[in-house]
């Protein structure tokens, strides 16, 4: 009788830590729930890092184009600068053009009208 207590103790030794742990593999739906929230956690962390550099970037862009644009202005103005003063040079001589062709014409009506004149 000893032999058979013994065996049935020992085979409820043997059979409660069986019963008292689960397989790894079959989590409790709070285990679940709390794996599947972390996992979205971290795939959303490396949306918002993804994010955050792309608006990094984005900010640099945004800099040099407004640095690019300052360049193009002064460029600009500078070039506006130009044209003011060629167009002004421009209307400088052609008013000096138009001077000398009145004081040409006037010298060739003077010509001509000498020529009309009977010699003396």
């Amino acid at each position: 009788m000893v032999p058979l207590l013994m065996s049935a103790a020992l085979l409820g030794c043997l059979s409660a830590p069986v019963r008292c742990q689960a397989p790894v593999e079959d989590l409790t739906s709070r285990d679940q729930a709390v794996q599947r929230g972390q996992l979205k956690a971290a795939a959303a962390y490396r949306a918002l890092q993804e994010a955050q550099y792309e608006a990094k970037l984005a900010g640099q862009d945004v800099l040099n184009a407004r640095e690019a644009q300052q360049v193009a202005q002064k460029h600009a103005d500078e070039m506006k600068r130009r044209l003011d003063e060629a167009t002004k040079a421009l209307a400088s001589v052609q008013e000096k053009e138009s001077r000398a062709r009145k004081d040409y014409d006037a010298a060739l009506a003077d010509v001509d009208e000498a020529f009309r004149k009977p010699p003396k």
